[in-house]
């Protein structure tokens, strides 16, 4: 059975694209920068930030243009006289008294939101790789447990069959017993399956769709010993450095800084302007080179800048609560990825380990009873010991993605622990 079974995955693996080589979970991780969408629309994000920051610099760039007019004018002799004019007008804005200034402002604060995003991004992509690089590796071991017990099923099926072609054994006996084996070959089957799907999910989150990773390196997962701070630490320590309160923060600034640009419409400007013009009728008032400074100071504009600050005012306000929400819920997060560490490290792996050493030990005997051919449960015994393997890789792993989490949600860095030595 185990043969067959072989065979199957290799023909599986042969007809899809796959990557010649065993992946390790550093290379997997590597791919973090790849284009991929998530990636590419975050970087999207940071583009119109930068865009929107240039156009708000851009406000105090020298501007050059030409305009004219068409028309006729009446003499006081009551002819009609061509009256045309064209002027080059140069002008650069000199004060505007906080509206650029505070534009720019909330636009830098914008792109800064937008480069934490991107960090942000980088760090959750490494989590996703890591969970579909260990998706990988347990959907194997799954399907190796499987083949295990359908083909202990397999033989204690063909052997009642014999029983009941030579009249040993009822046919209602035979047809349970077909029937469990039915069930744990279909439970086999869907763990062959997950074992494809796995794979695709792993290329995807690596921005391989096309090239299946076939065999998968065992990783040694050296964080999972680490230590960590009190929950009272690490806390203060999470808030301050989190990429989502960051970037809600910055957007805060952000929203302050428009704000305060939105108010100052109602400032004078000052510009200097230089224009040259030509005229198609004489006249001694109109000069056709001339320079000075435009001084403009808004009298009345109803309600358009009140409008226009409510409405910057009401956004602010909910992101100001979208921070407070965040910041709860943070907390919550926190609280809970810490006491899954602690419950995996502290019962999780204990009970997993004295599993297996109680499976080894059984596997033993049943090793040995089966050389003495007092019992024949040798099959069911190697099955359950890569069952109990099974579940000490699955706390191996979710260990390693609840520190990842964790890490994660403090921007990439914990704290040290006081006394603690780096494992």
């Amino acid at each position: 059975m185990k043969r067959i079974a072989l065979g199957i995955l290799l023909a599986w693996a042969l007809s899809v694209p796959a990557l010649a080589e065993r992946l390790t979970l550093e290379e997997a991780l590597a791919t973090v920068a790849a284009p991929h969408p998530d990636r590419r629309m975050v970087e999207s994000d940071l583009a119109v930030a930068r865009a929107d920051l240039e156009q708000a610099s851009s406000r105090q760039d020298f501007s050059l243009f030409l305009d004219g007019a068409l028309r006729r004018g009446r003499q006081p002799d009551g002819d009609w006289q061509p009256d045309n004019v064209g002027r080059i007008v140069a002008r650069k804005p000199l004060l505007d008294f906080g509206r650029s200034g505070r534009a720019v402002e909330a636009a830098e604060q914008e792109v800064a939101a937008r480069q934490t995003a991107l960090l942000d991004i980088d760090s959750l992509r490494r989590i996703d790789i890591m969970a579909r690089y260990f998706d990988v590796l347990l959907a194997d071991l799954q399907s190796a447990v499987d083949d295990e017990f359908m083909a202990v099923a397999y033989v204690s099926f063909d052997d009642m069959r014999d029983r009941h072609e030579v009249g040993e054994l009822s046919l209602p006996r035979l047809l349970a017993e077909e029937a469990r084996y039915q069930d744990i070959r279909e439970r086999r089957n869907a763990s062959q399956q997950r074992m494809r799907t796995t794979r695709q999910r792993l290329a995807n989150a690596m921005h391989r769709p096309g090239t299946l990773p076939v065999e998968l390196a065992e990783p040694a997962l050296p964080d999972n010993v680490r230590p960590l701070s009190e929950y009272e630490v690490l806390l203060p320590w999470v808030l301050e450095r989190n990429p989502q309160v960051k970037i809600l923060e910055a957007q805060l600034r952000a929203a302050d800084a428009r704000l305060a640009a939105i108010r100052a419409e109602r400032n004078p400007s000052l510009d200097a302007e230089v224009v040259g013009a030509g005229y198609s009728r004489e006249s001694s008032t109109r000069d056709e080179v001339s320079a000075g400074l435009v001084f403009s100071v808004p009298l009345y504009q109803g309600r358009r800048v009140d409008a226009r600050v409510e409405r910057e005012h009401a956004l602010k306000m909910r992101t100001a609560a979208t921070l407070e929400k965040f910041k709860l819920d943070l907390s919550e997060t926190l609280l809970a990825t810490l006491q899954e560490i602690e419950w995996l490290r502290g019962s999780g792996r204990p009970a997993a380990d004295k599993q297996v050493e109680f499976r080894d030990w059984a596997l033993e005997r049943a090793r040995a009873e089966y050389e003495l051919e007092m019992k024949t449960n040798l099959g069911t015994s190697m099955a359950e010991t890569q069952a109990a393997k099974l579940r000490r890789k699955q706390v191996e792993y979710r260990l390693a993605l609840a520190l990842a989490r964790l890490e994660a949600l403090s921007g990439g860095s914990l704290p040290p622990v006081e006394g603690a030595k780096k494992p």
